[in-house]
Protein backbone atom coordinates (compact mmCIF):
# COMPACT_ATOMS: atom_id res chain seq x y z
CA UNK A 1 0.00 0.00 0.00
CA UNK A 2 2.97 2.47 0.85
CA UNK A 3 3.64 2.42 -2.66
CA UNK A 4 0.20 2.70 -3.69
CA UNK A 5 0.37 6.13 -1.48
CA UNK A 6 3.44 7.07 -3.02
CA UNK A 7 2.31 7.07 -6.50
CA UNK A 8 -0.59 9.53 -5.39
CA UNK A 9 1.44 11.81 -3.84
CA UNK A 10 3.75 12.04 -6.22
CA UNK A 11 1.39 12.65 -8.80
CA UNK A 12 -0.67 15.37 -6.44
CA UNK A 13 -0.54 18.96 -6.96
CA UNK A 14 -3.69 20.02 -4.91
CA UNK A 15 -5.41 19.30 -1.82
CA UNK A 16 -9.02 20.18 -0.40
CA UNK A 17 -9.19 19.37 3.21
CA UNK A 18 -12.60 18.81 4.36
CA UNK A 19 -12.69 19.84 7.76
CA UNK A 20 -9.89 22.49 7.38
CA UNK A 21 -9.16 24.23 10.94
CA UNK A 22 -7.42 27.51 11.51
CA UNK A 23 -6.97 26.72 15.40
CA UNK A 24 -2.98 26.22 15.08
CA UNK A 25 -3.58 23.92 17.78
CA UNK A 26 -5.60 21.48 15.54
CA UNK A 27 -4.08 18.60 14.07
CA UNK A 28 -5.88 19.77 10.26
CA UNK A 29 -4.24 23.33 10.88
CA UNK A 30 -1.03 21.32 11.26
CA UNK A 31 -0.98 18.82 8.41
CA UNK A 32 -2.34 21.60 6.30
CA UNK A 33 0.78 24.06 7.33
CA UNK A 34 2.90 21.25 6.49
CA UNK A 35 0.84 20.10 2.83
CA UNK A 36 1.68 23.97 1.65
CA UNK A 37 4.87 23.70 2.76
CA UNK A 38 5.61 21.51 0.61
CA UNK A 39 4.03 22.31 -2.48
CA UNK A 40 1.02 21.30 -2.09
CA UNK A 41 -2.07 23.87 -3.14
CA UNK A 42 -3.98 23.42 0.03
CA UNK A 43 -8.03 24.42 -0.75
CA UNK A 44 -9.33 24.77 3.18
CA UNK A 45 -13.46 23.72 3.33
CA UNK A 46 -15.20 24.43 7.04
CA UNK A 47 -18.02 27.26 7.10
CA UNK A 48 -16.57 28.47 10.02
CA UNK A 49 -13.60 30.38 8.13
CA UNK A 50 -13.35 32.83 5.80
CA UNK A 51 -9.33 31.78 5.45
CA UNK A 52 -7.12 29.14 6.42
CA UNK A 53 -3.25 29.67 6.45
CA UNK A 54 -3.70 32.65 4.34
CA UNK A 55 -5.67 30.51 1.46
CA UNK A 56 -9.46 30.93 1.20
CA UNK A 57 -11.41 29.07 2.60
CA UNK A 58 -14.94 27.55 1.12
CA UNK A 59 -18.21 26.51 2.75
CA UNK A 60 -18.26 22.83 0.96
CA UNK A 61 -16.75 21.34 -1.40
CA UNK A 62 -19.55 22.53 -4.05
CA UNK A 63 -17.99 26.16 -3.33
CA UNK A 64 -14.81 25.22 -4.46
CA UNK A 65 -14.30 27.45 -8.00
CA UNK A 66 -14.04 25.02 -11.27
CA UNK A 67 -10.57 26.97 -11.96
CA UNK A 68 -9.26 24.98 -8.88
CA UNK A 69 -8.54 21.11 -10.38
CA UNK A 70 -8.56 18.65 -7.38
CA UNK A 71 -6.19 15.87 -6.89
CA UNK A 72 -6.93 14.61 -3.25
CA UNK A 73 -9.89 15.45 -0.96
CA UNK A 74 -8.65 15.08 2.66
CA UNK A 75 -11.34 14.48 5.19
CA UNK A 76 -10.89 15.59 8.93
CA UNK A 77 -14.15 14.97 9.99
CA UNK A 78 -16.00 12.79 12.62
CA UNK A 79 -16.92 9.58 11.06
CA UNK A 80 -19.82 10.30 11.76
CA UNK A 81 -19.64 12.70 9.25
CA UNK A 82 -18.08 11.35 6.20
CA UNK A 83 -20.44 9.64 4.55
CA UNK A 84 -22.18 13.27 4.22
CA UNK A 85 -18.67 14.47 3.25
CA UNK A 86 -18.19 11.70 0.37
CA UNK A 87 -21.63 12.59 -1.21
CA UNK A 88 -20.57 16.32 -1.36
CA UNK A 89 -17.06 15.03 -3.23
CA UNK A 90 -19.69 13.18 -5.51
CA UNK A 91 -21.79 16.01 -5.93
CA UNK A 92 -18.68 17.99 -6.77
CA UNK A 93 -17.24 15.48 -8.79
CA UNK A 94 -20.93 14.99 -11.24
CA UNK A 95 -20.61 18.93 -11.87
CA UNK A 96 -16.74 18.97 -12.94
CA UNK A 97 -15.92 15.99 -13.94
CA UNK A 98 -12.89 15.05 -12.25
CA UNK A 99 -12.03 12.07 -10.47
CA UNK A 100 -9.97 13.14 -7.10
CA UNK A 101 -8.59 10.45 -4.27
CA UNK A 102 -10.78 10.99 -1.00
CA UNK A 103 -8.45 10.52 1.71
CA UNK A 104 -9.95 9.81 4.95
CA UNK A 105 -7.37 11.14 7.74
CA UNK A 106 -6.83 8.52 11.25
CA UNK A 107 -10.37 6.88 12.54
CA UNK A 108 -12.32 8.71 10.16
CA UNK A 109 -13.64 6.31 7.80
CA UNK A 110 -16.76 4.34 7.60
CA UNK A 111 -18.05 1.68 5.47
CA UNK A 112 -20.90 3.98 4.27
CA UNK A 113 -18.03 6.30 2.96
CA UNK A 114 -15.96 3.71 1.56
CA UNK A 115 -19.28 2.07 -0.21
CA UNK A 116 -20.46 5.86 -1.56
CA UNK A 117 -17.11 6.38 -2.73
CA UNK A 118 -16.59 2.91 -4.73
CA UNK A 119 -20.02 3.05 -6.48
CA UNK A 120 -18.77 6.22 -8.02
CA UNK A 121 -15.58 4.97 -8.71
CA UNK A 122 -13.46 7.47 -6.82
CA UNK A 123 -9.92 5.66 -5.27
CA UNK A 124 -10.09 5.84 -1.35
CA UNK A 125 -7.90 5.84 1.12
CA UNK A 126 -9.13 4.29 4.45
CA UNK A 127 -7.95 5.85 7.59
CA UNK A 128 -4.30 7.13 6.92
CA UNK A 129 -2.22 10.29 8.36
CA UNK A 130 -1.76 11.79 4.67
CA UNK A 131 1.38 13.72 6.53
CA UNK A 132 2.67 10.28 7.95
CA UNK A 133 2.62 9.14 4.44
CA UNK A 134 3.90 11.82 2.56
CA UNK A 135 7.18 12.30 5.40
CA UNK A 136 7.81 8.58 4.43
CA UNK A 137 8.35 9.33 0.56
CA UNK A 138 11.55 11.96 1.73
Amino acid sequence: MVSEYSDILKKAKSIAIIGCSANKYRTSYHIASYLKENGYLIIPVNPKYDEVLGVPCYDEMADIPEKYPVDIVDIFRNSDHTADMVRQVIGWVEKNGQKPVVWTQMDVSSEEAEALAGEAGLPYVKNECIMVQHERLL
